[in-house]
């Protein structure tokens, strides 16, 4: 009996109860659009691996952990590669809207991170 007690709350702690437990982690969410407004360039989201999120601004690769469970979301600090595009002023509203979500939805393809701003995503699959 006591061998079960400490079989269960192993698993327990294996459990990612983050957004990334959550989310679909074959695919790549694609940014449609933030506070209703449509993002014309690419920006995406994924989901690698427990606690963690990384994506594709539209000038720069990023990634950041992941600590809150779902259905919060508490990413930080986002690191990003450092190129320069004409997208630069895009990248900044999407990398400010980003670190600011403080709740995820997922309903089927669709991630809805929300904050003072709203960011919706759609699954492309990989």
């Amino acid at each position: 009996m006591r061998w079960l007690m400490a079989l269960s709350l192993a698993l327990i702690g294996c459990t990612d109860e983050t957004v990334s437990g959550y989310a679909d982690r074959s695919a790549v969410y694609v940014l449609t659009d933030i506070d209703g407004v449509p993002f014309e360039a690419r920006a995406t989201i994924t989901f690698p691996e427990p606690g963690q999120a990384s994506g594709q601004g539209p000038c720069n690769a990023w990634s950041a952990s992941q600590s809150a469970p779902y259905p919060w979301i508490e990413l930080g600090p986002i690191a990003a590669t450092k190129r320069a595009c004409a997208d630069l002023a895009e990248e900044k509203r999407f990398f400010d809207a980003l670190q600011s979500a403080t709740l995820a939805e997922i309903n089927g393809r669709v991630l809805i991170l929300s904050g003072p701003s709203e960011l919706v995503f759609v699954a492309d699959e990989i």
